[in-house]
């Protein structure tokens, strides 16, 4: 059976497709269930609601990041199988998306008004360390999730105890996120250096405490 070779123009297309999703639509998921569903759930009082919804705004906001990152990364990969593994990456982390957008609805809270922003910088640094190479693009994937692995652990933490909708949701997406910065890595990804590993955990601090306010 022939498979169908697509052009760079279409990749462009697929990109804005995916970008306008991303930001004022529905994305494609998978058929994977929300793992809140479900799952019991205690009353929380509004200085609970509103934390939660601040962290997972600050999570959905990190997804709609990695959306633009791997599609970045996709369109200016060299090889074949590494941007079908950046597009395929990028479809499973629209479940996340969509898991915190529905979360975050029901704690009565909004999603970051400044995901625009958000997602025209990841493309930019994604599509950036794409042209590098693959084997860095990879390698850039890699510390992007160890680093949101690690944020993910700091706010199973910060949400309330009572939480578990919110918790239930935090642990599947740690659980996808350690499974794609392994795949990245044994892909081939590179180690990356010491300050450009610094200056991702700056960045994403930066967003992170912007997200959470706005």
């Amino acid at each position: 059976m022939n498979t169908r070779r697509y052009s760079p123009i279409d990749h462009l297309i697929m990109n804005v497709d995916q970008a306008l999703r991303t930001l004022a639509g529905k994305p494609l998921v998978t058929e994977r269930p929300d793992p809140a569903t479900g799952v019991q759930q205690i009353d929380l009082d509004d200085a609970q609601k509103v934390e939660a919804a601040r962290l997972m705004r600050v999570n959905h906001a990190g997804e709609v990041a990695a959306q633009a990152l791997y599609q970045g990364q996709a369109l200016t990969a060299r090889l074949e199988k590494v941007r079908e593994r950046m597009e395929r990456a990028a479809q499973e982390e629209n479940d996340h998306l969509e898991w915190c957008e529905r979360r975050i609805r029901e704690l009565g809270g909004h999603l970051s008004y400044l995901n625009p922003l958000w997602y025209l910088g990841s493309m930019v640094i994604g599509a950036a360390a794409g042209a590098v190479g693959d084997k860095w693009s990879l390698g850039f994937v890699a510390e992007t999730e160890k680093q949101v692995v690690a944020h993910l652990d700091e706010h199973l933490q910060r949400l309330p105890q009572s939480d578990t909708k919110s918790r239930a949701v935090l642990e599947q997406m740690k659980i996808d996120e350690s499974e794609h910065g392994a795949s990245a890595k044994a892909a081939g990804g590179a180690e990356l250096p010491s300050a450009i590993k610094r200056l991702m955990g700056l960045t994403s601090r930066i967003m992170t405490r912007a997200a959470y306010w706005v």
